[in-house]
Order: structure tokens, then sequence, then C-alpha cells
């Protein structure tokens, strides 16, 4: 079911306030079309192979400012943990706002959970729930933490046939059904995770928490965990210590036979942003758990799963800096200030250029990663992924801190929104492996798997010989290759990066967008240079096409 909100007429606030009359003050954006105002996000879908008409309809909701107040409410009312009922009966429940529950049923039934897996291959299913995932971000990313994971569930189900075939069907409908009841009899399911520990948190081996075996095949799990998400999802991937080592496992919320697992929910964590969402501690105390895959493999088995949040990730992160620069935007196109509007002024026009470019670097390159989920492009996800994740997640927050730097003390105030995407732009950097893990792990792929590393340099090379820059930073990537090293394993991460995206567009991008992305990401300093300062800044008709690119959805300039 889809739903198309709209609102009633009001009267226009009043403007004549008796002692003055409110002036030069930006209106509130209106509905507009987020799929349609975003060029980059078009044009890849054309080219990676999406459901250009299943997006449409999505769009048609999300761009609502029905939606955007639901995202407020959402994060304005947080979630609250109901350990006991009123007669004192352990209850382990969280309650949430209806608007978080909106949130939930649209994203849901518009396929972006686990939806895709139902889907035959070389469908763009992925591609196109990629999109999705990525114009809601723009909107609101706590519920999407729930939304990711039951996407993510499914590849690691699938070391368990018989548990596979319990819950896929929950886990790929595109029904919203929350509360407690046995997952068989509800006509959808939602999945979680449930790793960290407090004495080793992203060391996921030096967990303590002991899965015991038992006649029927179940485990009996005892233990804490330190990071929950999404408490109140149907069921739980998690690591224990089984006789044969750490093992991935999954819990039911409730048993078979309709009662309550031995989950209990400690505390909600209370969280720099994504506030929407509740994230908790819990225990285990005798939990009953199935395994999935071999004991002693459950590293090894939860990494599918690990790797399919990543790419969320980077969505998730590519979406907030696309709403960030969407706000600046909008802002200076309607606010005057010295006699003229911001964006008639020649640094502000710099500054977010420059700030759009990179989004669309982002845009891109989570886009050609979704897309080689549908193709099955296993080497060059290996080692792409993670390079992905570390420098697009984290150029996020300098992203929307620039972005909210160009609303001036308007931007630091919460009717804005902007505070809210500031305080969410570090959580996609830190979820799912900080900067040094995600490395690091990119170190372990060109050190274990010489496949990724010739995939990734096929792709790169595709562009080879287009742009000096671009080919001077793919030889400087090509000595990190050469010979990996641990304390320089961000450098090679950040090069394979850039490389990557510098690549994308110098093939598929309008010359201007390149050409700023390169400018201001490749030339010597790179990164580490504030927006708005590259050598000789750029020329007029270039920061014009970038702007007017970007910009549609704030109504041009």
């Amino acid at each position: 079911m889809t739903t198309t909100h709209t609102r009633p007429e009001t009267p226009a606030p009043v403007s004549d306030l008796g002692t003055h009359e409110v002036t030069n003050q930006v209106p509130p954006r209106p509905d507009g079309d987020l799929l349609d105002a975003d060029p980059a996000l078009t044009e890849a879908l054309d080219r990676e192979g999406g459901d250009r008409a299943a997006l449409e309809r999505l769009a048609a909701v999300v761009g609502t400012a029905a939606h955007r107040e639901h995202a407020r409410a959402a994060n304005t009312h947080e979630p609250e943990l109901r350990t006991h009922d009123r007669t004192g009966h352990r209850i382990d429940e969280v309650g949430f706002h209806p608007s978080w529950h909106e949130l939930m049923r649209v994203s849901v039934e518009h396929g972006l959970g686990a939806a895709p897996w139902a889907s035959a291959p070389g469908t763009g299913a992925h591609l196109t729930r990629a999109a999705g995932f990525y114009l809601t971000s723009q909107v609101e990313q706590g519920h999407l933490c729930p939304i990711s994971m039951t996407y993510a569930a499914v590849p690691a189900l699938r070391h368990a046939p018989e548990l596979a075939a319990a819950y896929e069907p929950g886990l790929t409908a595109r029904s919203y059904a929350p509360g407690l009841a046995v997952p068989a009899g509800k006509a959808g399911l939602l999945a979680g995770m449930s790793m960290t520990e407090k004495q080793g948190g992203s060391d996921v081996r030096s967990g303590t928490t002991v899965a015991a075996p038992q006649p029927d095949g179940s485990y009996r799990l005892t233990g804490h965990k330190w990071f929950t998400s999404a408490p109140m999802n149907d069921l739980f991937l998690t690591l224990a210590q089984a006789p044969g080592g750490l093992t991935c496992l999954v819990l039911p919320r409730v048993l078979p036979d309709g009662t309550r697992n031995a989950i209990r929910l400690q505390r909600l964590k209370d969280k720099l942003g994504n506030r929407s969402n509740a994230s908790s501690e819990i225990e285990y105390t005798g939990a009953v758990g199935w395994r999935i895959g071999d004991e002693g493999r459950g590293v090894r088995t939860i990494i599918e799963m690990v790797s399919m949040t990543r790419l969320d990730c980077v969505l998730g992160a590519a979406g907030t800096q696309r709403a960030a620069v969407v706000e600046a935007a909008h802002h200076a196109a309607h606010r005057s200030a010295f006699g003229a509007r911001l964006i008639e002024a020649p640094l502000m026009r710099e500054v977010l250029a420059e700030l759009a470019a990179e989004t669309e670097a982002a845009t891109v390159l989570a886009m050609r990663l979704a897309g080689a989920v549908d193709r099955g492009e296993t080497a060059l996800l290996r080692l792409a992924l993670p390079v992905s994740k570390y420098l697009v997640c984290k150029r996020t927050s300098a992203v929307v801190a620039e972005a909210l730097e160009c609303l001036g003390g308007n931007g630091y105030v919460e009717e804005s929104d902007l505070p809210r995407l500031y305080r969410e732009a570090p959580l996609n950097s830190i979820w799912e492996g900080a900067g040094n893990v995600t490395a690091l792990d990119a170190l372990r792929a060109i050190t274990r798997e010489p496949d990724a590393v010739d995939a990734l340099l096929t792709e790169i090379d595709l562009a080879a010989g287009r742009d000096p820059r671009l080919d001077a930073t793919t030889a400087a990537l090509r000595t990190e290759l050469a010979a990996p090293q641990e304390r320089r394993a961000r450098r090679l991460a950040e090069l394979a990066a850039l490389a990557l995206q510098g690549s994308l567009l110098v093939r598929h991008a309008p010359a201007a967008v390149a050409e700023t992305f390169l400018t201001t990401r490749l030339d010597t300093g790179g990164p580490l240079r504030t927006a708005g300062t590259r050598p000789g800044g750029g020329t007029g008709s270039t920061v014009d096409a970038v702007l007017e690119r970007a910009t549609t959805a704030a109504g041009g300039f």
C-alpha cells in the first residue's frame, strides 16, 4: 500500500508584528521530488539498471513536508524503555512515537528492507533498493537502522537453509507488522544484530557470552551485549562462544511456543544523534538460539551481514551530504545580505559548488557499489566497499558542517534541521567499523585476496589517461598497494576511494562536476583543505554548471 500525504491549506502566518515587518526570512522548503531533482542519481539508475517507476512512488512520499514532519517528531519524541508492566511482570519492550511507525511503514512497504533478496537476479532490485535508501536517508536515518539490518540479515541466514526457509519470507515481505508475536504468524519481520560487548567493542572475538548446546539442537545463551540496535525487532543475529569457538546464532524475540525469549533490555543508549532509534544494552539469561553456520565460524558467517550494512552506511552518508547541500542551497537562494542574495556572492558559490561536487562523487560511488551487488561483483566489493565506507562516511561530517555554516546562526537552530543532520553525520563513520577498523579491513583484503586488488584497479583504470591528477592519485595508490603497511592503512584507503570517485566522475559526470572534484580533492593538499580554497578558484562557468545541476531541489538559482 502506498500513501501520498497531503496537507490542509492553512492561512499564511502574520508578517506585520506591529513593531516590525518580517522580511528576508527563508521560506520553508515546499514538497519536492527528490528523485527528479537529483541528476546524479537518475543518471546512475539508468546506467546501473534500476526501477525508476518504483522509486518515483517512494519519492512522491518522502519528498513531502509531511514526511519531514514525521522525521522531526520521531526524533523529538524519543523511544521509551518499559522493562515491566504495571503489575511488575517483566516485559522488556520499547515504545515509539506514531511518526516512527509511519516512517517504518513507508520504508518497508517500498521494499527498503530485505525485499530485494526475493527478486530474480538481473532485475536491478538491490540498486533500486539502494537508491530508495539514499533518498529516504535525506529525510530521516534513525529508522533506517532496523531497515538496514533486516536487509543485511538474509545472506547470513542462508548459511542455515532451514532457518532461512523459516524466516526469509517474513523478512522479504513488504508488510510492516510491529509488536511481539511468534515470527511464523507475522505478516512481516525485522532483524537486528547484536555483537559487541563491554570489554571488546569492535574486537568481537573477545566476547564472553556463552552458547551452551542443547539436546534438541538449540543453544542456551548467557551473557551481555553492549550495543544492540532496534531491540524491538523480531529476531537477532548474535555472536557467542560455543564449545567449538565463536559462533553465529539467531535468537527470536518470541519463541515458537509463544513465550518471550530470555532477552532482557537493561537500558537504552543516550546517543549523540540517531535519537529516533532505540539502541540498547541487553542481557541473555538463558535465551534460546539456533546456530547459523559452523561452530567457530561466527565472524566469517556474520561478516556477510556486516558487508551489507556497510553499503548502507555509504548510502546513508551520501544521502546526508545531499540533504545538507540542498538545505544550504535553499537558504542561499532566498536569503540576502549586504544588498544581494547570498547565492550571488562569489565565495558562497565557490563553497556550494565544491560541496555539491563532493556529494555527487559520493552518490555515484554508492550507486556503483549497489550495482555491483546486483551483478555479483564480489571481488570488487571486497575492497571497494571498506575504502568507500572509510572515506565517504568520514567526509560527511565536514560536508554537513560547511553546509550548516552557510546558514549562519540560523543553521545552529534546531528548526533548520541542520543540527539533526550534524549530529547524525558521524554515525555511519563509526557504526560497522570506525575509520581504523575499516582501513585495516581493506588492508586484510589487499594482503589476502589479490583478486580484490585487481578488480579495484581495473575499475579505476577505465579512466586512465583522462586526467593527470587522477593518474597521479592512481600511481600513488599503486605505490601503497605494492608495500602495504598497517600504519599507512588510512592513506591507502583514502587514495583508493578518491581514485574510485575520480574515475567514476571522469567517465560519467559532466565535465564541470569532474573538474571541480578533481581540483578540490585530488590536487596537492587534497581532502584536508577547507571548502572554497582551491588554487585560483573555479571559473564562473564551471561553478554555474555545478550549481545549476545540484540545486534543482532548492528551486534553482
